[in-house]
């Protein structure tokens, strides 16, 4: 995974670019996007009003947000960028250590699910600002087809894994989407406040698109 939207990428170049972020400002920018991300997740989207995010990075007042995020958009598109950067980090490296289509489908779900109980706010939070994305303002835009991308990717690397031999014949973007809409039904349950054990249902979905995707 990889965050195209975020704040910083749209900064750089070009001769109207921001100057360079102090250390300072670059951690007060990392406090306020964690807090999002708590209220979003805990609380929802709605709720997530700029007075609850500045209580929960222990702000004195709103206007740090405001001098930091040109608007709710801004911080939204951060906290976006902030969750792949995350997602990116935990899964891409569990991902490509496995030397088959198998095993890095395997480790793609299950290290999903993982990162879940890794960084129990993220994905929660991810859903809750996914749940935006059917708008018209740019961002929404921005975010529903990166995510959209996303899916993408995963529907090529199944069928580059057809093409090798290795899988066996189905749709690979049918096959994507249902893996994300599994591994999301989760999410949504575990934010929901069901008890789960996500690795174990990791696992188990692992095994199910495992058996759906190999040669008859």
């Amino acid at each position: 995974m990889q965050a195209k939207i975020s704040a910083d990428e749209q900064d750089s170049g070009g001769p109207a670019a921001a100057p360079p972020r102090t250390f300072t400002e670059a951690a007060r920018r990392a406090q306020i996007v964690d807090a999002a991300i708590e209220v979003i997740a805990d609380e929802g989207y709605a709720k997530a009003t700029y007075a609850r995010i500045a209580r929960r990075a222990g702000l004195s007042s709103t206007g740090m947000i405001s001098y930091h995020f040109a608007g709710k958009a801004d911080l939204m598109r951060e906290v976006v960028a902030e969750v792949m950067r995350v997602a990116d980090g935990y899964m891409r490296p569990r991902i490509e250590a496995q030397p088959t289509a198998a095993g890095r489908l395997r480790a793609h779900i299950e290290s999903n699910l993982e990162l879940l109980g890794a960084h129990p706010k993220h994905l929660p939070a991810l859903l809750q600002v996914l749940a935006q994305a059917r708008g018209d303002e740019p961002w929404q835009q921005e975010f529903a087809a990166e995510m959209g991308g996303l899916v993408d990717r995963v529907a090529e690397a199944l069928a580059g894994a057809q093409e090798a031999g290795e899988f066996g014949d189905f749709d690979p973007w049918v096959m994507a989407m249902a893996i994300r809409g599994a591994v999301d039904a989760v999410v949504g349950r575990v934010a929901g406040g069901a008890a789960i054990d996500v690795a174990a249902c990791g696992r188990e979905l692992a095994d199910l698109f495992d058996r759906a995707t190999r040669k008859a």
